[in-house]
């Protein structure tokens, strides 16, 4: 079961960042309630001002103090910052809620727990710790179970990082779940894990471990569950990421794959790598898992988000014209079609 939160979330600076994306996917999809945004830069306005199409409505305060006169059980780190590290700004903030008492969240590499003085704190105030990132014992290696499970796997696959392969498996988990199905989101990473509540952060896991990690995770659905949405990770493409991103593609054993896009890339940020066509990057894919257990591209999802919407339906209809598959943008303009591309591959 859940447990039900009430998060301060640490932005400083932060905010309107993409680094921000832990804060914006909880804001967005998170059960928890949010009784404030720490961020000075924006203090004295609400966050449905500043971040509107995350749709949620909270105060944003200047400091820790402010945020803990609104009542919050747990401070949120709602940053996923260059090598997972705890911004210098944030330190007195988090201390201030460790002496109050107030549990602090991370996702981040850099763990609260091997900081002596976060746990000296901790443990004169009775404050929790929790690091999300950190991988339960026991993990096995990959024994071909997850080829058995009644379930249809599907799991995002991505042309580079930071592209939204979370949000499209939320947005078709919800599509699902109004068309009368049963899908399940299963979480990869520290976000989707404060969303879902579980899961496993594979980029945490000993690299022989993490097809292992993944299918454990798709042997862990609910019973009545249909269709398993595996949140990707990375991209086969990325030069620093491509290992965990073929850890779930073989460990998750999927039927088909959901191909995530952002439209307006044509390289691999931070790296000089070019991003092919469509079609031959749904085709790589489907070819890395042919010899072991096939599995074909059903849908594109665009990521859209910095087009304007002549542009982004235009994109939106060259995708389909150039792979043959149903296309769209599942934030801007419903996840409904790709989700029937779903069910169909799942009869």
């Amino acid at each position: 079961m859940h447990e039900k939160r009430r998060y301060a979330i640490l932005t400083e600076g932060y905010l309107t960042d993409r680094h921000a994306k832990t804060a914006h996917g909880v804001m967005q999809y998170g059960r928890d309630d949010i009784v404030a945004v720490i961020d000075s830069t924006y203090a004295g306005k609400n966050a449905i001002d500043v971040v509107p199409h995350l749709g949620r409505s909270s105060p944003i305060v200047a400091n820790a103090r402010e945020a803990l006169a609104l009542g919050p059980t747990s401070l949120l780190l709602g940053v996923a910052t260059a090598g997972g590290v705890v911004p210098p700004a944030f330190r007195v903030q988090i201390l201030d809620a460790i002496d109050a008492g107030v549990e602090i969240v991370s996702g981040l590499h850099e763990f609260l727990n091997d900081d002596e003085e976060f746990v000296a704190r901790a443990k004169a105030s009775g404050a929790k710790l929790w690091d999300v990132r950190e991988v339960p014992d026991g993990i096995p290696l990959f024994s071909g179970e997850a080829y058995r499970v009644p379930q249809t796997v599907v799991l995002a696959v991505g042309s580079d990082c930071a592209i939204g392969k979370m949000t499209v498996m939320l947005e078709l988990e919800r599509a699902g779940r109004a068309a009368g199905a049963r899908p399940e989101f299963v979480a990869t990473g520290q976000t989707g894990i404060l969303i879902a509540g579980k899961g496993i952060a594979v980029d945490r896991v000993i690299s022989d471990f993490v097809a292992g990690a993944a299918e454990r995770l798709v042997l862990s659905v609910g019973q009545t569950t249909d269709v398993t949405l595996v949140e990707g990770q990375g991209s086969i493409l990325h030069p620093a990421y491509a290992p965990v991103t073929l850890g779930l593609l073989y460990g998750c054993a999927p039927d088909c794959f959901v191909l995530c896009h952002d439209a307006a890339r044509n390289r691999i940020e931070e790296f000089d790598v070019p991003i092919p066509d469509l079609k031959t990057l749904a085709a790589m894919h489907e070819s890395w898992v042919a010899p072991i257990k096939p599995a074909r591209c059903v849908a594109v999802a665009l990521n859209t988000h910095k087009l304007d919407e002549g542009a982004a339906r235009a994109a939106i209809d060259n995708a389909e014209r150039d792979t043959g598959l149903p296309a769209d943008d599942v934030v801007r303009f419903g996840a409904d079609r790709l989700w029937r591309a779903i069910a169909k591959a799942a009869a």
